[in-house]
């Protein structure tokens, strides 16, 4: 059967109802990864110097960017706890959740002492945060990505449930522009008070958030599979049932590597070690996320057309190829070149496997565990990508090739990630009631 003859009962029947599930699933990525985001950034810029100042630098950067890793620890357990209560409640339920905890312990890191007040305090307490920062996340992204791709067209899934990602890169654009005017501030003022600011705006991008989806209904997907049955534990029919395709997800989800090394890794060796200005890498940060805003939903559409596989693979080689030329830019200090491949990699060729995971992962299971599958199965994967910064400051060599231990890092988790992709089953022609079926 064709694949726009093929739409199921389980498609929306308005259609407005995916348009307007895209427009929430991406203000409220926004809100979520604004949040998310500024804090990789003061992670890169500032906490090491306000949280650990008896370390030596670079142990304080690998402490500083250790806080934002331990936000991907409580993620999986976020993932267990989030995806249980969206597959057996729905996905709205998680999805307002996610939110009030994100704006809660973003804007709560904004009132913190720092270490010359209150000791060895200060960062304990940044810990907490950050870990309540990434149970939020791990429902938040799984539950945005099951609610648009059970809201889309059967031949548009892809497309639509791209806006997820697309909020994602919006979230950091916004998070990017806030800090650009904050890092020009003297330095004594960017540690005392400067930093806080980005913090304490996340009340009012999160209120915003909520607004725009108090009044988005529950998948057509999920109410059809509970007029019939619902696991009483879909974690155990996921492991029972699904683990292959688990594992597949977890494997793949080590994509991540890219992000985390392009957004957090990269803008702390430019500005600490190679001494490049602040604003210029965070230009580069903003101009790459600019142009995935239009690369994301496009390699999305293709994928529509070709199939979710090519598409996914071709940007996660790409990535294992162009991260060479770019840390040797940045070692270089060539910022004509550092922005030439800033934007191909982050922009364009990592927007190729970004744009495409979220219908990709959740068409490998059915309605009944997708978001938990999603949740738990990308958690863990992003584990990696959360400490990818950690263990690149870690490795990082010293002299004009110390990059090349975090470019064969970053290559080695991306090749990995393409295997995984390359096992999986094709469904970007299948219903949406034959997703997960083996």
């Amino acid at each position: 059967m064709p694949a726009k003859a093929a739409a199921d009962a389980t498609q929306p029947t308005t259609a407005h109802s995916p348009r307007k599930a895209a427009l929430a699933s991406w203000i409220g990525s926004a809100v979520e990864y604004y949040d998310f985001f500024i804090y990789g950034t003061a992670a890169a810029l500032v906490f090491g110097k306000i949280f650990f100042p008896s370390f030596d630098p670079v142990a304080a950067t690998v402490a500083a960017f250790a806080t934002f890793g331990v936000g991907y620890v409580t993620r999986p357990i976020g993932a267990v706890l989030l995806g249980h209560i969206g597959d057996r409640y729905g996905r709205k339920k998680v999805l307002t959740f996610t939110l009030l905890l994100m704006g809660v312990s973003t804007f709560t890191v904004g009132l913190l002492p720092t270490y010359g007040q209150v000791g060895i305090a200060a960062p304990i307490m940044l810990v907490i945060l950050r870990m309540l920062q990434g149970v939020s996340a791990a429902g938040e992204q799984a539950g945005a990505n099951s609610m648009t791709l059970e809201h889309a067209p059967a031949h548009r899934r892809a497309f639509f449930t791209s806006f997820t990602l697309s909020g994602t890169q919006a979230g950091l654009i916004l998070a990017t522009l806030v800090f650009l005017p904050i890092s020009a501030l003297p330095e004594e003022q960017l540690l005392s008070w400067g930093w806080r600011i980005p913090f304490f705006l996340s009340a009012i991008v999160v209120l915003v958030g909520i607004w725009v989806r108090r009044t988005l209904p529950e998948t057509p997907a999920f109410e059809q599979e509970k007029s019939h049955k619902k696991a009483k534990l879909p974690l155990a029919v996921l492991l029972r049932d699904h683990k292959k395709n688990l594992a597949r997800v977890i494997f793949a989800a080590q994509i991540s590597v890219v992000s985390t090394i392009f957004s957090v890794f990269t803008l702390s060796y430019a500005v600490n070690t190679m001494h490049i200005a602040r604003a210029t890498m965070l230009t580069v940060l903003i101009l790459a996320n600019v142009v995935a805003l239009a690369a994301i939903p496009a390699f999305a559409a293709l994928s529509d057309r070709i199939g979710r596989k090519p598409v996914f693979i071709f940007g996660a080689l790409g990535s294992a190829c162009l991260i060479w030329p770019y840390l040797w830019c940045i070692s270089q200090a060539n910022i004509p070149l550092i922005f030439v491949f800033g934007l191909l990699l982050s922009g364009v060729v990592y927007s190729a496997a970004n744009g495409i995971w979220p219908s990709l992962y959740g068409e490998m299971f059915n309605t009944q565990v997708r978001l938990s599958g999603m949740a738990i199965g990308t958690q863990i994967g992003f584990a990696l990508g959360g400490f990818a910064p950690t263990i690149s400051a870690a490795i990082l060599g010293q002299g004009v090739n110390g990059w090349m231990p975090v470019a064969i890092f970053v290559s080695a988790t991306s090749i990995i990630s393409a295997i995984s992709v390359a096992t999986a089953r094709e469904t970007y022609r299948t219903p949406m009631s034959e997703l997960g079926k083996s």
